[in-house]
């Protein structure tokens, strides 16, 4: 997907043609600009009213926080955010063992000499990229609390030992977060106060329709429908805890619609993309019944896609 491509896109769904033209002023403006390549979002986000509202603090400077629960889009998101300002991207996968120290880079031996190996906050600030912080409520605060000074006005903090770390004009750090996976918490206010929060919604049948006919263009209008529903049918029992999260899973969900076309009955593929994924034998006979009331076990690739 060209950058002209995903211009057209949301030019399409309707996004403001100022913000389209202040994105690609701001593309111009740093265009060559970085030491790593651009990456090309294999989705686009169906949502045109969250589009414009991300796009507008980015460009503002502002530093931005995606909330929302599993599988509404957060990364899809910030991808496409990157990708619209011409901006390389630095991913940072949070958990227990990310400290300080993995983030801003630490003393390392080379060809028999102490150097600093610069961490992935290191580089990306300095190349001008988008740093997607990723389930930033799983990071320790200690870990954290060394970002305040770059998630400021100041735009810049002390390494102890080298020079003083000053972010690019072009660089912006992404968090997401979702309540209610294991291992997170609640975000200090200090860190908060450094973002403006946007909270996702869930998609719904329309936007996962979308999504299916994007990534299949021959998948029938039924099957699309159906299979939609059927997520929706998941995700209501998985927000009244009658399941866990494992079956919610989009990506799931289209790897069981490329199984299909491979050749898989709609019951294999759909045990291998979200039913498999449940460990417990209740919970993976309830979804197994759920799977069987929205799509027959024996419905194979005629049946979802067009001739």
């Amino acid at each position: 997907m060209a950058v002209d491509d995903i211009d057209a896109f949301f030019r399409k769904q309707g996004l403001r043609a100022e913000l389209l033209t202040e994105a690609a002023a701001f593309r111009r403006q740093y265009n060559g600009q970085g030491v790593r390549k651009i990456s090309k979002p294999h989705f686009p986000y169906f949502g045109r009213q969250i589009v414009e509202a991300a796009l507008s603090a980015l460009l503002t400077g502002a530093n931005l926080l995606l909330v929302g629960p599993k599988a509404v889009g957060k990364n899809i998101l910030a991808e496409n955010l990157a990708f619209l300002l011409g901006r390389p991207i630095w991913n940072v996968s949070f958990h227990i063992d990310v400290d300080a120290a993995y983030l801003i880079g630490m003393d390392t031996f080379r060809d028999g000499a102490v150097c600093f190996r610069p961490g992935p906050v290191y580089e990306c600030v300095t190349a001008g990229g988008i740093c997607i912080l990723d389930e930033i409520n799983m990071a320790r605060n200690e870990a954290l609390a060394v970002l305040h000074s770059l998630l400021d006005h100041r735009r810049q903090m002390e390494v102890p030992g080298y020079d003083r770390l000053v972010l690019h004009p072009a660089a912006r750090f992404i968090g997401t977060m979702n309540y209610g996976y294991e291992g997170t918490r609640n975000l200090n206010e200090a860190l908060l106060s450094r973002f403006v929060v946007l909270h996702l919604p869930v998609p719904g049948e329309q936007e996962l329709q979308e999504l299916l006919t994007y990534e299949f263009a021959d998948l029938r209008k039924e099957a699309a429908s159906t299979l939609s529903t059927l997520f929706l049918d998941i995700r209501k029992k998985y927000e009244a805890k009658e399941i866990s999260g494992r079956a919610l899973d989009l990506r799931g969900l289209l790897d069981a619609v490329r199984l299909v076309r491979q050749g898989l009955t709609a019951e294999q593929a759909l045990d291998m993309g979200l039913t498999g994924k449940c460990f417990d034998a209740q919970e993976r006979a309830l979804v197994k019944d759920l799977l069987a009331l929205r799509i027959p076990p024996d419905w194979g690739r005629e049946d979802f896609f067009a001739k």
